[in-house]
């Protein structure tokens, strides 16, 4: 058997392994180390349990990657199989997906536009439609509430209006966020609106959860920047123009928005914790730097840029305090911005693409909006 095959099964059974650990800890509340939880501890019951997360996750992840692999192959391109990224963090008591995700890595360049655009489609629209089923499953399965009791027996007390009590301090929860299909698929597919989780409980379901973190990864990748499979797509269909000025500022957007609320307006008089806003807001600025230090040549062009996008953030602090954004997403930005990159190789055929591929393209776009969640987890 060819190394590179062994490769690829080695890294598959061990992530679905420890995505499994990760799927029983989602499941259950609780972690296979104990942490002072005095919690039961977790068995082989709740690993086997877990694979009904592992393996719609992980199948979908996959169907994603193979779309790629497969449009890379008809172009005759050199590809590798994906690889995935095994990262269980539950023996740190941290909760964890037990991968962080899978690629496949390109080792031939791609001829034209219409060859970055059928390989960079193929694979989040593949797992969009698989994750549409497992969704659809999911929503149409839904296990009645002794379900969730008997995950929180404390619950059971409050019976189907559970979520008026328990979550007097929000703070000290963990809540998904819900994009525009998964609202759809509450109010239109799921069997029976009183057994829909609320979004604090959604993680324990894990169907649900699979096919919320597909969307959540299948969106992140058309977003429309970069070499992302969202910034191949712009690159095929609108040409290397548009994508060298759409990047960008698409990207600066999305800066502006995980930063709102984020910055500590400063005080004329006095303030004890004036050193600590100025500091906070002096590290803000640093990563919003860090994020855009690639977009000109010029570095007193970037600083010029870090400062307008921190400014704005300041000003609404200021006028909408209750505005915020999902500070989250800085992380992802930086890291877009500082290793990924937010521009696009050009290609040797810059013809343009045939109308049904503009079509699909569009779809993509879709895809893209009902699937983003401005806050995924709060």
């Amino acid at each position: 058997m060819p190394k590179t095959i062994l490769k690829f099964l080695f890294f598959l059974i061990l992530t679905t392994c420890l995505t499994t650990l990760a799927g029983a800890e989602w499941i259950t509340g609780n972690f296979w180390f104990d942490f002072g939880q005095k919690l039961p501890p977790l068995g082989w019951k709740d690993f086997l349990n877990g694979l009904k997360f592992s393996l719609p996750f992980l199948g979908v992840l996959t169907i994603h990657e193979f779309g790629h692999y497969l449009f890379a192959r008809r172009y005759r391109a050199e590809v590798t199989l994906p690889f995935y990224i095994p990262a269980w963090f539950g023996f740190l008591g941290m909760q964890s997906l037990g991968t962080m995700g899978a690629f496949i890595s390109l080792k031939s360049r791609l001829k034209s536009r219409t060859e970055y655009f059928d390989v960079g489609v193929a694979g989040p629209l593949a797992g969009f439609f698989a994750a549409l089923i497992l969704l659809w499953y999911g929503y149409t399965h839904l296990p009645d509430l002794s379900y969730l009791f008997n995950i929180h027996p404390e619950y059971a007390s409050y019976g189907k209006n559970y979520a008026d009590f328990v979550y007097a301090n929000p703070g000290q929860n963990f809540l998904l966020g819900k994009s525009l299909l998964i609202q759809f698929f509450e109010s239109f597919v799921a069997t029976d609106p009183e057994l829909i989780p609320n979004g604090y409980e959604l993680m324990h379901y894990p169907f649900l959860f699979a096919g919320y973190l597909a969307l959540f990864f299948t969106a992140l990748n058309l977003m429309p920047v970069g070499q992302l499979d969202g910034g191949h797509i712009l690159f095929a269909a609108c040409g290397p123009k548009v994508h060298r000025l759409a990047s960008p500022i698409i990207f600066c957007c999305f800066l502006l928005y995980a930063g709102l609320g984020a910055p500590y307006p400063v005080n004329a008089g006095y303030d004890p914790h004036l050193l600590g806003k100025i500091s906070e807001n002096l590290i803000m600025l640093g990563i919003l730097y860090l994020s855009v230090s690639k977009i000109f040549e010029k570095t007193s062009s970037n600083v010029a840029l870090a400062l307008s996008i921190f400014f704005i953030q300041y000003i609404l602090k200021i006028v909408f305090p209750e505005v915020q954004g999902n500070q989250g997403w800085t992380i992802f930005g930086l890291v877009l911005g500082r290793f990924l990159g937010i521009y696009h190789p050009d290609v040797d055929d810059n013809r343009g693409l045939s109308p049904a591929r503009i079509g699909i393209a569009v779809f993509a776009l879709l895809v893209w909006v009902i699937c983003f969640i401005p806050k995924p987890f709060g």
